[in-house]
Parts: structure tokens; C-alpha cells; sequence
């Protein structure tokens, strides 16, 4: 546990001891991530569209916005608009533009399945398939109930009971037996559920 951690370190006085805990984005700190960004690449402007393809307004660049996002959006006071906040629910890197929802309990910010590569098991891998576990996919999130529904050389298909929000490709997702971390991979993408119903609309690519 990181207490005992902390115990150690102060036993050797190192001057990490005491730190508080990381909050911000690793290895940069807590400072503005659009800002930190721009010192490495260049702006380029594009259109924040609806699922259904409406411009709602332009972006500086897709690099910028991540998935479940809505800090920083700069969509607001439209005709017609509910006045709910924005969120970014894809991006479409080919054609440079961000998909974007209004309220933040929107069907699109949720999925009930993923598929994810890289795979790095702490022990063996399951033997039997459907295997019945906990996940995380974000940092501090409560375990979540999943299945991982197959396995295909370095691919796996996983299913949640309960959709989860804000799915990010490239993000990790570990695997948990009680305290135990049996493994994990990195996201690739989220599906079905909305995206599945409304595979006809111009979401990402």
C-alpha cells in the first residue's frame, strides 16, 4: 500500500516522503494542458460537429480534446441550444473535426463494450473464455463488473454489465480478482451501444 510506501521513504528521508498526491497529468504536473501542448504542436483549426453532422462551432485542433472532455470547448450561447454544457464524445483525425454532445448523461458519452491490444498479463491469462472479473479504465474509478468476452492473439473483445462513460482509445484498462491485478491493456475503442444505433451519422473514424 502506498502508506507503507510513504513509511519507507521517510525512513530514508527522502524528500518525496510527504508529496502530496499526483493530481494533474503525469509527468507535467497540474498547468494548462492545451497551453503545454501548443509548445510542440502546431494549431489546427477545425469544426466541432453534432453526431448528426452540425457545425456548433470550431476547435484549434483535435490533438487538444480528449474523450468525456468538456472544460475549454468555447460552444455556448447558440440559437436552439438547451443550454446544457458540451462534451467530446470523437474525433475524427482524416477530415479534422470533433464530435460533440449537449449534457453530460448523453447515450453517446456511454458504451457497454471495447476492444483493446497490447495485452500484459501479470500471471497466466484466463483459462476459460467468457471470464468474469473487475476493471478500471480510468485512475480512481470503483471497479467495474466486465467480461472479456474473447481473446485473439493481442486483440480482446471486453463487455461491461453497466455501460461506462467516456471510453478513451489508448487509455489503459486493468483487470482486478479482488486485490489481485491480474493484468491490462490499452484501449483501442468503444462500442456498441449509441454508436451502434446511430452507425449511419458522421461520428469518428
Amino acid at each position: 500500500p502506498k502508506s507503507e510506501v510513504r513509511k519507507i521513504a521517510a525512513k530514508y528521508d527522502l524528500v518525496t516522503a510527504t508529496k502530496k498526491d499526483s493530481t494533474g497529468i503525469c509527468f507535467i504536473g497540474e498547468r494548462n494542458f492545451q497551453k503545454f501542448l501548443s509548445g510542440y504542436l502546431k494549431e489546427k483549426p477545425g469544426k466541432f460537429l453534432t453526431p448528426e453532422g452540425k457545425i456548433v462551432g470550431e476547435h484549434k485542433g483535435v490533438v487538444f480534446y480528449t474523450h468525456g472532455q468538456r472544460k475549454g470547448l468555447g460552444i455556448g450561447g447558440m440559437k436552439d441550444s438547451n443550454g446544457e454544457s458540451w462534451f467530446v464524445v470523437g474525433k475524427n483525425v482524416a477530415e479534422n473535426t470533433v464530435t460533440v454532445v449537449q449534457g453530460e448523461h448523453h447515450p453517446a458519452l456511454f458504451a457497454d463494450e471495447l476492444t483493446a491490444t497490447e495485452i500484459s498479463w501479470v500471471g497466466p491469462r484466463p483459462s476459460q473464455l467468457p471470464f468474469h472479473c473487475k476493471a478500471k479504465i480510468r485512475y480512481r474509478q470503483v471497479d467495474q463488473d466486465c467480461i472479456i468476452e474473447k481473446i485473439e492473439g493481442d486483440k480482446m473483445w471486453v463487455r461491461f454489465p453497466t455501460p461506462q462513460r467516456a471510453i478513451t482509445p489508448r487509455q489503459s484498462i486493468v483487470f482486478y480478482e479482488g486485490e489481485v491485478c491480474l493484468g491490462g491493456a490499452m484501449i483501442e475503442a468503444a462500442g456498441p451501444s449509441y454508436f451502434e444505433l446511430k452507425k449511419n451519422l458522421p461520428l469518428f473514424k
